[in-house]
């Protein structure tokens, strides 16, 4: 029905988050139909990124530049740092636009079932920027999975031997904004009910 062409494009298109194969068709085929307003612009914008974006090399964000465009921002508070799983969470937090301090990107949490240990994250340069000094507050903002707080837990460990004048706190949990009650799990409820504090 469609040409090798096609077929692969459809194909590369299904293996992208939140797309399977008949989305990733319709896109396709949108991509196809649209040539000079679409696909066009997204080989040119594709090729940029390819060819400019990397990694930063303080925090793990990905920009054009490095150190990223967060790491330059003079107005950020260098004795904080957010650290989170991966560049999408740091992109949310920033989204959130409640947080003006520094991020560090672990690049995964620990998971003995995959073989990641904290030497293949980077649990070390977190230390090592935690040990210079400037550094008074480290927030955990990792999932609430039991890899995440295994991680939580080490980076603690951690931190504790390494930086010790450094607080280590972690993201509050329990009842989301406009969350109710019926339609939560045990588990949230549960959190919730032990972090509560005064009114």
């Amino acid at each position: 029905m469609t040409g090798p062409e096609i077929d692969r494009l459809i194909s590369l298109l299904a293996r992208l988050p939140g797309l399977g194969p008949r989305s990733a068709r319709r896109a396709a085929l949108h991509l196809i139909q649209a040539r000079e307003a679409a696909l066009v612009p997204l080989l040119g914008a594709l090729g940029d990124v390819a060819e400019r974006v990397r990694p930063c090399s303080v925090c793990g964000n990905v920009d054009t530049h490095d150190p990223c465009a967060v790491c330059l921002d003079g107005r950020r508070d260098d004795s904080l740092i957010c650290v989170v799983e991966d560049v999408a969470d740091l992109w949310a937090m920033e989204r959130a636009r409640a947080f003006s301090g520094r991020y560090h990107v672990l690049g995964g949490v620990l998971s003995a079932l995959d073989g990641v240990g904290p030497e293949d994250l980077t649990i070390p340069a977190l230390e090592a920027r935690c040990a210079t000094g400037a550094v008074r507050e480290v927030i955990l903002a990792l999932g609430a999975t039991v890899d995440g707080q295994t991680t939580a837990h080490v980076i603690a460990d951690r931190l504790a031997n390494t930086a010790p004048g450094v607080t280590v706190t972690s993201l509050a949990q329990g009842v989301p904004m406009g969350g109710e009650l019926d339609y939560l799990d045990d588990g949230t409820i549960g959190t919730a009910l032990r972090a509560r504090r005064p009114v």
